[in-house]
């Protein structure tokens, strides 16, 4: 059970990180248009855990950590908004086009 009480901010930013780097490789490598929503939300989330362990880490008991959740939270319901959004567009595309490759995905009209 100690081992909770013992991680520091420097865990959390390994952890936000690699996530970080895994949406970025997601986002590079995929052309699958829903990839890189997920992607896209993974990159959100590791932001989130870094503006989580600051808040955590050297805001102490003050009124700031609350700020850094509160923002965190709020980053949260955009990054549902924009998921929402997001595949409302890819699944209207794949039934226009009945692929949802972005590569071939040049032009919006047809």
């Amino acid at each position: 059970m100690s081992i909770f009480y013992d991680l520091t901010v420097s865990h959390f930013l390994v952890l936000a990180a690699a996530l970080f780097a895994v949406g970025i490789a997601g986002v590079l490598l995929r052309r699958n248009a829903l990839i890189v929503m997920m992607s896209i939300e993974l990159m959100l989330n590791a932001a989130n855990i870094t503006v989580l362990a600051f808040s955590r880490g050297f805001a102490g008991n003050d009124e700031a950590a609350y700020q850094g959740q509160a923002f965190a939270l709020i980053v949260i319901a955009i990054a549902a908004a924009e998921a929402a959004v997001g595949l409302a567009i890819i699944v209207t595309v794949f039934r226009t086009r009945r692929h949802s490759d972005i590569d071939r995905l040049t032009m919006l009209k047809d």
